[in-house]
């Protein structure tokens, strides 16, 4: 037996995945990486298989086994243990995933996103410490700083590494735009000076991958994932979820009323009658973005952005795009449909009553926010290749570069 060293994915020059091996040279081999996405509404588990076809070859993804569960983590910040329990129910898809004789070989690594970084720090640090112990009791290989809270940069670079590993664009880079349910990533590679001396220092980041260093422009916005700012857009984000109090919004139907909870607080919501709707609504939802997101330089250009998590969804509830195939739209494609949704509240309430609310929002952080064009196509897509769109497939790479096993 000998060890094998080889540059993992293109992403570095530098990073090796060192396992041992066989000796055979013909002999594939096959590796499992888990991957879990704690993210505000919901996890995930990504369960990757590799092939490594020869020693001094790169691995190849083979295919990814991907499952949720719902709510997420931080709806758990008062009850830990049931939290764990959610964890527990999704190792045991990796269990049954992942071969037995691999599971000691196989990494499992839990990072959460904008849901635990909007909690109290002891409320997150309870949750993550239960995640551990669930991690120390499974039969897979516990690294160390297995569980922690993505810095939210982060998030937005392994998403765009992802997208662009799965397109098979390693010099002309697509950029991404990533709405989850507390914060929402903007990431490319300005082509243009002016975009990386007009943004703020920390808005740029340097990135190794396919043997080039990258200089990205990427952010995270706290606060403006998508059901953040349905909250934020009715003034109850940061709120105590108080039993008497009610939150109203013309983005809402009229005589709508509902409880909705979100990080593990309920709030109480309603709409009113309203006309014009669309205007109303647009005017609430731009003091949630107007001022707080950056407009880079560049995005009134050509680069061509890859759209995806909420900004998927809600397209295919509005009937946008086809949820199997997905597609390109204009971002005067969400206006025109945010318009038509608002309008007739009625009509689209049975789909989801926050739609116009939620289209509408997407319009605005794409136009006032982020200062796309009516004319910008986006590409919406849930998966590409048959894996899911999202960072983690890109922190499974940073993983395996980062660390080495013997």
């Amino acid at each position: 037996r000998y060890l094998s060293c080889s540059t993992v994915f293109g992403l570095t020059q530098t990073g090796c995945i060192c396992r041992l091996s066989s000796p055979s040279p013909n002999m594939s081999r096959v590796f499992y990486g888990i991957m879990f996405d704690a993210g505000s509404t919901g996890t995930r588990i990504h369960i990757y298989k590799f092939i490594q076809k020869d020693p001094v070859e790169l691995p190849v993804l083979d295919n990814e086994m991907y499952h949720a569960v719902k709510p997420g983590l931080s709806a758990y910040k008062d009850n830990p243990e049931e939290g764990g329990n959610t964890i527990r129910q999704l190792l045991r898809i990796a269990k049954k995933t992942v071969p037995e004789d691999e599971w000691r070989r196989t990494p499992v690594v839990l990072k959460a996103t904008a849901g635990l970084r909007l909690l109290p720090e002891d409320k997150a640090s309870a949750l993550l410490k239960e995640v551990r112990d669930v991690f120390d009791e499974s039969p897979f290989f516990v690294p160390n700083n297995s569980v922690s809270i993505m810095n939210g940069a982060n998030e937005g670079v392994l998403a765009w590494v992802t997208v662009n590993f799965l397109t098979g664009k390693t010099l002309r880079t697509v950029g991404i735009l990533d709405l989850g349910g507390g914060s929402t990533q903007i990431t490319f590679l300005p082509k243009s000076r002016k975009t990386v001396q007009s943004a703020p220092p920390t808005y740029i980041a340097r990135f190794n991958m396919f043997n080039h260093t990258y200089q990205l422009y990427t952010h995270s916005y706290l606060g403006n994932g998508l059901y953040a700012a349905r909250l934020a857009t009715l003034g109850a984000l940061g709120a105590d979820g108080l039993d008497w109090k009610i939150f109203t919004s013309s983005c809402l139907p009229k005589k709508f009323r509902e409880d909705v909870t979100f990080g593990g607080t309920t709030y109480k919501v309603s709409g009113f009658d309203c006309l014009p709707c669309y205007k109303l609504c647009y005017y609430e939802v731009m003091k949630v973005i107007k001022g707080i997101v950056h407009q880079p330089y560049e995005v009134k250009g050509s680069s061509i952005f890859y759209a995806f998590s909420y900004y998927f969804d809600r397209a295919v509830e509005s009937g946008l795009i086809d949820s199997s195939r997905g597609g390109a739209v204009e971002v005067r494609d969400f206006k025109k449909r945010a318009k038509e949704v608002c309008n007739k509240m009625t009509k689209y309430r049975a789909i989801s009553p926050f739609l116009c609310m939620d289209m509408t929002y997407i319009t605005c952080l794409l136009k006032e926010g982020f200062g796309f064009k009516d004319n910008t196509v986006l590409q919406l897509a849930k998966k590409v290749n048959n894996v899911e769109t999202s960072w983690a497939l890109g922190a499974t790479f940073d993983y395996f570069r980062n660390l080495n096993i013997h």
